[in-house]
């Protein structure tokens, strides 16, 4: 039997109320305009009958006297595994690749819980991305939920373009909040040539506010169901500091009771139950998130980065258009470290101790102290780490990004001041790059 109600009785932003009896937490409503025109929105709040809906769309051209139907479902992705590859769509799952609906495709409830706990396995495996500052110094773990914390001007989409298209995943599904157009087109043109395993859901800065929180939902609801069919799947979204302020902006509609800096009260949840969805799945595939923080005026205090680093494991920091090392952290590196290669690990901490070694002597210098020749060595050898390891230009496979560490290193320095074992510096120091003491 259909519902459909008649009466609209208060109209704040893209939030509408009115009094309606049966309805479910997330049920989807169409409402019929005075135009003719249709619009959709979701049932976000119930208080006894009283009934409030965000709608998609925005409220611009409802009435008081518009019609609303309720439909008795959630709203759904259309999923078909291959159909989708390839496929650009809105927040709600609309085509705006100017291709037509996806056919015969399954219809997918969006925003359920998180996998059943009982068939999670402890993550094992590398995602090798090419880019040593992540492979070689904090890797990216199959599974992982790891933020990028950045600030408005840093790189950060060309990054999670770079990774879309040199990971070693199945299938990469791409999740953009308030993106400027500029920046959808050029996720759109950089991942073309990949496009047979990737999938986009694009909400752009000039759509309606309510798709940006949708937006992680339906690229989760899609990750779930590749990944249940054995697909490692990597989703990359930006940004979550959008998805965030998109859901303050309802909430201020609502008005519901403000919390740190306006965010809503349940800020954590909510960006725990999207980041909860990370998963290595008993005898299937697996899903990893990487998701973009922006952190306003560089403040990880911000109720953003905040909230977020007490969900996620570590962080990458983004900062000067580079990964910063000593900001940067995957707390499951040494999982996948030991799996690698035997001087994976020791080799990564003796780099990163000579690095932080030559930006001390770079202080001392810009302070007028005077410099040895063993500081030359280390300020000769932080240029060309950062030259040829730190930039994100950089495309090698994690073994020649080992190799490249100890030519480096013998670059500089002899092998007792590398203070490594002297059985990786017999197996791998390069014998004719030795240089005097």
């Amino acid at each position: 039997m259909k519902r459909i109600y008649q009466h609209i009785e208060q109209i704040t932003g893209p939030v509408v109320m009115l009094r309606a009896k049966g309805i479910a937490y997330g049920e989807l409503a169409r409402i019929r305009l005075g135009d003719g025109a249709t619009s959709y929105a979701q049932t976000i709040k119930l208080r006894d009958d009283q009934v409030t809906l965000q709608v998609f769309a925005g409220s611009k051209g409802v009435s008081t006297g518009d019609e609303v139907e309720f439909l008795g479902h959630q709203v759904e992705l259309m999923y078909a595994a291959e159909s989708i590859l390839g496929r650009t769509f809105s927040g709600v799952g609309e085509p705006i690749d100017g291709r037509p609906p996806v056919q015969d495709a399954e219809k997918v409830e969006i925003g359920g819980p998180s996998f059943n706990p009982a068939r999670r396995i402890v993550p094992t495996r590398m995602i090798q991305t090419g880019i040593p500052m992540i492979d070689m110094f904090n890797s990216l773990v199959e599974s992982q939920k790891l933020p990028i914390f950045s600030v408005a001007g840093e790189p950060y989409n060309p990054l999670l373009a770079r990774i879309a298209l040199q990971a070693e995943a199945d299938v990469i599904i791409v999740g953009g909040m308030g993106l400027k157009y500029d920046d959808y087109l050029f996720f759109r043109d950089k991942l073309a040539p990949n496009k047979e395993r990737t999938i986009m859901f694009i909400h752009t800065a000039s759509d309606p506010v309510v798709e940006c929180i949708m937006v992680p939902d339906m690229a989760l609801a899609a990750a779930e169901r590749y990944a249940t069919a054995n697909r490692r799947v990597l989703v990359l979204l930006t940004d979550m500091t959008a998805f965030s302020d998109a859901m303050k902006e309802v909430a201020v509609a609502m008005e519901q009771i403000p919390a740190n800096r306006g965010y809503p009260g349940d800020l954590y949840s909510q960006l725990a139950a999207r980041y909860e969805k990370a998963v290595d799945i008993e005898g299937s595939g697996s899903i990893t998130i990487l998701a973009v923080t922006t952190m306003p005026g560089d403040d990880v205090t911000h109720p953003v980065p905040d909230n977020t680093g007490y969900i996620t494991e570590g962080q990458f920091y983004l900062k000067n258009g580079v990964i910063d090392p000593f900001g940067s952290l995957s707390r499951l590196k040494q999982i996948v470290n030991k799996r690698t290669r035997e001087d994976h690990a020791p080799l990564m901490n003796a780099m990163i101790q000579l690095y932080d070694s030559c930006r001390k002597v770079r202080q001392q210098q810009s302070m007028g102290f005077s410099i040895s020749d063993f500081d030359q060595k280390l300020l000769a050898y932080g240029e060309e780490f950062e030259r040829r390891m730190m930039d994100l230009e950089v495309n090698l496979p994690l073994q020649k990004q080992l190799d490249l560490g100890w030519e480096i290193l013998a670059n500089h320095f002899t092998p007792q001041q590398a203070a490594l074992s002297h059985r990786l510096i017999e197996a791998y120091w390069p014998k004719s790059r030795i240089v005097a003491a």
